[in-house]
């Protein structure tokens, strides 16, 4: 099969390996079959979608809603890059599927609103709801229509973008994931995230202003308890889904 293309923006090392680390394992992947960019350090060089499955982007500490002035150059020189390459996914409908930053970049992207005027969550679980929708979507074969999930972002999609179809909601944040035309798809939640990672990015990201820092101990503990086991199938039914048929 064609490789996936793994697009990741965390510059913290261990945050990052986690999160690649959790995609390969809940998308049912080897690290021979995907392709592995950290936009962060490398940029987001010209890619040929044609040598690709799929796409898979990851989340991280750059909100697109910030200030130029408060952007790392990194990030200005990321989100330039992720233009042309955004042009081409919209084109041919290629398979994409964006969690947390994703939806935030490809909202911004069609022009929607992205800010933090509302929808933020702190870092834990929040109970979604698919939309009847989602009934008929493939990637969303195999999960109920009520489900726990991993969140954790200070910015949120403040409608729904035009040209996209809602799939699932939480009574937090309306506008938990999406579906552009057939094949390009974005969550605000995180299908990747476990408890273990959700507790390595508590511990990386606490002076980040997503919680109190004094409340970190509290925050697992309070969602220790949960069992969340759906999100991560949506990875894995979007490599079933693909990897056969680019």
């Amino acid at each position: 099969m064609k490789p996936f293309l793994i697009l990741q923006l965390r510059p913290i090392d261990a945050a990052s390996e986690n999160e690649f680390e959790a995609f390969l394992k809940y998308g049912g992947l080897r690290k021979e079959d995907v392709h592995r960019i950290r936009m962060e350090k490398e940029g987001v060089p010209e890619i040929d979608l044609s040598k690709y499955a799929g796409i898979i982007e990851g989340g991280g500490p750059s909100n697109v809603s910030d200030p130029i002035a408060k952007k790392s150059k990194e990030q200005l020189r990321f989100e330039k890059e992720l233009q042309p390459l955004y042009d081409q996914i919209f084109e041919h409908d290629f398979p994409f599927l964006g969690a947390c930053y994703g939806i935030g970049s490809l909202a911004d992207y069609s022009g929607t609103e992205v800010s933090r005027k509302k929808y933020a969550e702190p870092p834990g679980v929040v109970s979604v709801s698919l939309s009847e929708a989602a009934s008929s979507d493939p990637l969303l074969s195999g999960i109920p229509k009520a489900f726990n999930a991993y969140v954790g972002h200070k910015e949120a999609v403040q409608e729904l973008p035009k040209g996209a179809t809602l799939l699932a909601s939480s009574e937090t944040c309306p506008i938990q994931m999406i579906r552009f035309k057939k094949n390009i798809y974005a969550t605000q939640f995180h299908p990747e995230l476990d408890f273990e990672g959700l507790s390595i990015r508590v511990g990386i990201y606490m002076y980040e202003g997503y919680f109190n820092a004094e409340d970190a101990d509290k925050l697992l503990e309070a969602n220790r308890k949960h069992i969340v086991d759906h999100p991560e199938r949506i990875l894995k039914n979007f490599v079933e889904r693909y990897k056969t048929k680019n």
